[in-house]
């Protein structure tokens, strides 16, 4: 998360304007359409993961600028989450492990229980970030009781963040980044079947390393993979170098018959796939995830920055704002995201 001295920042740059961000709810009121998206859609909340599930409601996670705690919200309509009220669901203790950082939360439901999964620094060493989760049994997640089901016994104990849970043939897969001893990288992209939440079932694969220029900006980082799976393939996002104005997203594809722990299999974007619009003034788009509107449109969430410039350690800017927008497909099926929309209504 966090490029600062010693360690790298993964924290995503936010998204938007606050003075469109306060206006979002207003103005769908107004208009008496629940469904009107303005952008930045949550302030001063980034790498946040939106998902719709077959509850009817719209679920939102997120880093909080204070890095104590996790939030969840959720709202009938994508445009809700503006308002819609946060509950904290757990805090960090005031020592000890988990004590530090608290980054990039994921909440997930499957073999019919909730679980988050989450990046968590140590209270004598903030960097000493691994990943942890929590589980909750039971049917709302904001009201439920959530308990710790232990850290995920990762290949080396070294700085890892950024997990994702995903179901492809069958099989539950963990993405993840990580620093690999030995490689001289803040961060790679990793694969492994999960056994049990916080057990890997397989040697892990090694998708990808920071190489290309625009992975190596400042910080030689992939993180915050994301899946998106359509038109017979796998598309897997990630962020690539320093948190500031150079923060991109690159991606990966695979088909989805083929062997998706094989390396190989995998071809990677050789530019960003999304990255700052000086036009419409986002700057360090990053951290993204992926939901559907109510109209079933594939939409793309972010995080990014309304001004380039920051002053002092990006780590502690809180203005890293939730944003969305809708994905279009070329003809051969691959998503093109365009660039970062401007602050203001969606259309």
């Amino acid at each position: 998360m966090p490029n600062t001295t010693g360690s790298f920042t993964r924290r995503k740059l936010l998204i938007a304007s606050a003075g469109a961000g306060l206006l979002a709810p207003a103005l769908a009121r107004a208009k008496g359409r629940t469904s009107v998206i303005v952008n930045p859609l949550v302030q001063q909340r980034a790498d946040a993961q939106i998902e719709r599930h077959p509850d009817g409601y719209y679920y939102m996670m997120a880093s909080v600028p204070e890095y104590d705690r996790l939030i969840i919200r959720r709202s009938k309509t994508l445009a809700g989450l503006s308002s819609a009220k946060e509950a904290v669901v757990w805090r960090r203790p005031a020592s000890g492990k988990m004590a530090g950082y608290i980054w990039a939360p994921e909440l997930h439901r499957f073999d019919g229980r909730w679980y988050i999964y989450f990046a968590a620094g140590n209270g004598d060493d903030l960097f000493h970030i691994r990943t942890y989760v929590l589980t909750c049994a039971d049917a709302n997640p904001l009201t439920g009781t959530w308990t710790l089901a232990g850290q995920v016994d990762m290949p080396w104990d070294t700085f890892n963040l950024d997990a994702t849970v995903f179901q492809h043939r069958g099989v539950r897969y963990l993405c993840w980044a990580q620093s690999e001893p030995g490689i001289d990288t803040n961060s790679n992209l990793y694969l492994a079947p999960l056994a049990t939440p916080t057990r890997l079932g397989a040697k892990p694969a090694r998708l990808s390393v920071p190489t290309l220029p625009w992975e190596t900006i400042g910080y030689k980082v992939n993180e915050g993979p994301a899946i998106l799976m359509r038109n017979s393939r796998l598309f897997l996002t990630y962020s690539a170098s320093a948190t500031d104005e150079n923060y991109c997203l690159g991606m990966l594809t695979a088909h989805q018959d083929a062997d998706i722990m094989n390396p190989d299999a995998w071809t990677k974007s050789p530019e960003p796939v999304f990255k700052s619009s000086p036009k419409n003034n986002v700057w360090g788009p990053g951290h993204n995830g992926f939901t559907v509107d109510e109209a079933g449109r594939d939409m793309l969430v972010y995080h990014a920055r309304d001004y380039q410039k920051i002053q002092g350690n990006p780590l502690f800017d809180p203005n890293r704002h939730t944003r969305v927008q809708p994905i279009q497909y070329d003809a051969k099926g691959v998503p093109v995201f365009g660039e970062p929309v401007a602050n203001g209504v969606l259309a």
